[in-house]
């Protein structure tokens, strides 16, 4: 900002290269925070850390006013989530419905886009949001039917999901947001009619509506849709898949391992599901798999969800090897873009891992589901999502409702000085 005047009276006029670089940084932290928010190595305290600078750079344009809304309209030029998030923000703060207007055309026809309207919804506070997501419900475009129920989802707000058969809607995109919020919000008394909505013809309904019954106590036929879901390739499959292992017992889990098992294209999906499942009888398998550099870090952090251990903290790690090479590259030629699915994990150092085991295995029983070092229970999960890792932060989670069908999902995502007041509460 620039001050001119005489005496005692200040303009204050903002400076456009500032507002340019307060819109660029914004999208940058928000891609940043949507990458940690489910990363293996990051922690509520990362998350609060970025959280605190774009809050800086949204508190640039909030005090620049109108002055900064055509440096986010240039920036909608080439929409990203985040550009069309910071964007988002100021409509909303400034009450501006043709702003969101033209924000939901452009989301209409960049759909990858519409995450960062949706993440706004999520990262203003629910008295901000309410009144708005109301009359989103109420529009005749379904797309902004669904936004009103994700942010009324995200808040852990309930519109009316049961009341309103919002769930019958005529639009399958809207019917799968309506499932997804009764598992989020806990909407225990859906609990049969989701389950009975598995039969749906669309696959994301069909997917949502089954995610939720589990969620909420279904351990029949919603689980088996569910586990048919996460045994194949597919969009849903990862969140299929951890719901599936967490809410089958023990043996069950097992039994349905073991079918993957056959596939050896499975391995990878086999080591996450021994850390979910819990069972210390993994172990040695999940050591003998730190041998390999395709899967040594993704079995340390199974072993971690198992064992509770801190590889970094506790020196159980080692180098990467020398010739490792994280993707992407810098080949322009590589076809190859896709980021290493390990980044940021320790490497386990499978010596030292084995000998600790070996030192202290007989305080593990086999045939017992552990979470972080303790034999499942609510006061782990807990302290999980006040200290542990992100991905660990979500099974502790998704632990909490499944342990009390009917509470509501934490949402481990969530700007962190809500997440730090939700846990305070919980305390």
């Amino acid at each position: 900002m620039s001050a001119a005047g005489s005496n005692s009276r200040h303009e204050y006029i903002p400076v456009p290269v500032v507002l340019q670089q307060h819109v660029e940084d914004a999208a940058i932290l928000h891609a940043t925070r949507t990458y940690l928010a489910d990363a293996g190595h990051a922690k509520l305290l990362h998350l609060r850390r970025t959280d605190e600078r774009l809050a800086a750079q949204l508190d640039g344009l909030r005090v620049a006013g109108e002055h900064s809304w055509p440096l986010c309209a240039s920036a909608l030029e080439n929409p990203s989530p985040g550009t069309v998030f910071a964007a988002s923000i100021r409509a909303v703060e400034d009450r501006r419905g043709d702003r969101l207007d033209q924000l939901f055309a452009l989301t209409g026809s960049k759909p990858q886009s519409q995450c960062g309207l949706v993440s706004a919804l999520g990262w203003l506070e629910a008295s901000d949001v309410e009144e708005l997501a109301g009359r989103l419900l109420t529009s005749a475009d379904p797309a902004r039917r669904s936004v009103g129920l994700a942010a009324f989802a995200l808040h852990r707000i309930d519109p009316g999901v049961a009341a309103q058969r919002l769930f019958e809607d005529e639009h399958p995109l809207v019917r799968a947001c309506a499932w997804r919020a009764a598992g989020q919000i806990g909407i225990r008394e859906l609990v049969s009619t989701a389950a009975a909505a598995i039969v749906d013809n669309d696959p994301a309904c069909q997917f949502w509506a089954a995610w939720s019954a589990v969620l909420l106590g279904d351990r029949h036929n919603a689980l088996d849709v569910l586990a048919s879901i996460a045994a194949v390739p597919g969009p849903f499959r990862a969140r299929a898949f951890q719901l599936v292992l967490q809410a089958k017992g023990v043996q069950s889990a097992h039994g349905w391992l073991a079918t993957l098992a056959r596939n050896p294209a499975n391995l990878r999906w086999l080591i996450r599901g021994a850390g979910l499942v819990g069972d210390p009888t993994y172990v040695p398998w999940l050591i003998g798999h730190m041998a390999e550099v395709t899967t040594t870090r993704l079995a340390g952090e199974a072993f971690s969800l198992i064992t509770g251990l801190d590889l970094a903290w506790l020196d159980l790690e080692v180098k990467p090897p020398e010739s490792f090479e994280p993707g992407p590259n810098d080949d322009p030629n590589d076809p190859d873009v896709s980021m290493d699915e390990d980044h940021g994990l320790p490497w386990p150092d499978a010596i030292k891992i084995q000998a600790w085991w070996q030192a202290n295995q007989e305080r593990f029983g086999p045939g017992t589901r552990y979470f972080m070092g303790e034999p499942l229970n609510r006061d782990t999960s807990v302290q999980v999502l006040k200290r542990g890792l992100q991905r660990q932060r979500r099974a502790a989670a998704i632990h909490l409702s499944l342990l009390n069908p009917g509470t509501p999902l934490f949402e481990w995502r969530a700007p962190a000085p809500r997440q730090r007041r939700q846990l305070a509460e919980m305390s």
